[in-house]
């Protein structure tokens, strides 16, 4: 367990080096051995700060993964209040993804896997999941409450909706090298929000 802040960094480091061989690799082409010779740690280093060994060393990467992607989202993942706010949070999205160079979602990476492999991580990727969904149905909840959607509108569906989307939209991003896929699907996720806000504007006019 890292106690000084030299500690924590390395910790960290060792965290971040392997969430990106997850990323390249999957959680099985990962192993300590490819861990050490990317951050230069020893052994006894490894199981100093991850007692657990590769099992616990996954799961926090699990964890980071999951706040990093909402921190990505910020501020507009806790606003979503106005079309200008869900553009925003579309344009941070595509950052995040493409302009860091990462041509796969690590948090879709570690739930194929860790699914079938382990169920604790599975749930620390849920919790991150949900937390996602819950957000964005959250916004639209707020634009419903503005009057820019209909309030018929099944906000956690939506939401799910999203989600699912902007995964599929990375998995076909992935093979391309292009941006276009997610660029596009995270246009079409604004379309069922927009259909809902044209639905309520008919729905006043009539």
């Amino acid at each position: 367990m890292a106690t000084t802040e030299k500690g924590r960094r390395t910790r960290q480091r060792i965290i971040e080096a392997t969430g990106e061989q997850i990323l390249a690799a999957g959680i099985g082409g990962t192993t300590l051995e490819t861990v050490r010779a990317a951050t230069l740690t020893s052994k006894s280093q490894l199981f100093h700060y991850f007692p657990g060994g590769k099992t616990e060393l996954v799961r926090e990467v699990a964890v980071w993964e999951g706040e990093q992607l909402l921190a990505a989202q910020e501020p507009e993942i806790h606003d979503l209040g106005s079309w200008g706010s869900w553009r925003r949070w579309r344009d941070g999205l595509v950052d995040y993804y493409l302009g860091q160079g990462r041509w796969a979602c690590p948090i879709g990476s570690l739930a194929t896997e860790a699914a079938a492999a382990d169920p604790d991580t599975a749930s620390l990727i849920t919790t991150s999941m949900t937390a996602w969904k819950d957000a964005l149905a959250a916004g639209v909840r707020r634009m419903q409450e503005a009057g820019e959607v209909d309030p018929d509108a099944d906000a956690d569906l939506l939401a799910t909706g999203m989600v699912a989307a902007l995964q599929g939209g990375i998995v076909l991003s992935q093979p391309e090298r292009s941006g276009r896929p997610l660029e596009a699907v995270l246009d079409q996720i604004l379309d069922p929000l927009l259909v809902r806000a044209t639905a309520r504007a008919g729905s006043s006019r009539a």
